[in-house]
């Protein structure tokens, strides 16, 4: 099968590790670094200030977070705390880690907040400053300028809290709006850039539609249906790095098939395997 147990595999923390502690949060990365995680892959969205804020939606969510006062959010209130049109202040005094998530039942339980992107990269720093970051821009059309800033201005913001992290030669960007990956290259033709493939996209159609080429294909691991495909677009030079691949039996294959890195909820599973070589 060509596996090479001795390569160097990206061990990626999906939102740090959400299958252990609640998503996008300090606690969850903090807990990725010491598991032993090489790459932290978190979402971003804009504030009010424009500020980069670190979360998978652009608002808040009911599923993940209780109000103010610790009460459920309403179905009706769906989609209505929309992080840009809110300061930092404000989304912190929302309890998005003490909810339980029923797709994760080992998920710890913990009062935590939605934090700055400023606020991981300050804590990284500090556990370990060798850290990658996988940071997805999530946008599509019909947020521009409603949940997020448009593409150009989005792209320049984040860009500027990279740059002045000076963390840059350990970010790449992901998304899977291809109006914000042309931005990207557009701004900053350095930057690492990875395709996001959705489940319900083919990557050969999504590869042709970039005007470029990007450093790395990350499809929805699904999508890889053989070491020969992974094998082919290895040889053109793409790095393959699927999401999100918690089930033990999908990683053994996937690291089998040789890919570039894998993005889980469970990186600790991931690890397990690796240290014990069961592939």
């Amino acid at each position: 099968m060509g596996c090479n147990s001795d390569k160097k595999l990206d061990v990626q923390g999906h939102r740090g590790c959400r299958g252990l502690l609640p998503e996008n949060s300090l606690p969850a990365f903090e807990k990725a670094i010491e598991l032993g995680v090489t790459t932290l892959e978190l979402d971003i969205g804009i504030t009010k200030d424009k500020e980069v804020i670190v979360s998978h939606e652009p608002f808040i969510s009911r599923f993940i977070c209780f109000n103010p006062e610790g009460n459920e959010i309403p179905e009706e209130m769906d989609m209505k705390h929309n992080l840009y049109q809110m300061t930092h202040d404000e989304i912190k005094q929302f309890d998005c880690g003490s909810k339980f998530h029923p797709d994760y039942p080992e998920q710890q339980k913990l009062k935590t907040y939605k934090p700055l992107l400023s606020e991981v990269f300050q804590m990284t720093k500090r556990k370990n400053p060798e850290i990658k970051f996988n940071i997805e821009i999530k946008s599509k059309p019909e947020y521009y300028g409603i949940y997020t800033p448009h593409p150009e201005e989005y792209v320049k913001i984040v860009l500027n809290e990279i740059k002045e992290s000076e963390l840059f030669s350990q970010v790449n960007l992901q998304s899977f709006d291809l109006v914000i990956l042309e931005e990207i290259k557009k701004q900053s033709p350095q930057m690492p850039v990875a395709l996001l493939i959705d489940e319900d996209e083919t990557i050969a159609s999504k590869l042709e539609k970039l005007s470029y080429k990007p450093e790395i294909i990350s499809p929805y691991f699904k999508l890889l249906s053989s070491h020969e495909l992974i094998m082919n677009y290895q040889e053109k030079g793409y790095k393959i790095i699927p999401w999100t691949v918690n089930e033990e039996q999908d990683m053994i294959k996937l690291l089998r098939w040789n890919v570039d890195g894998i993005i889980t909820d469970y990186p600790d599973k991931l690890l397990d395997i690796r240290t014990d070589r069961r592939y």
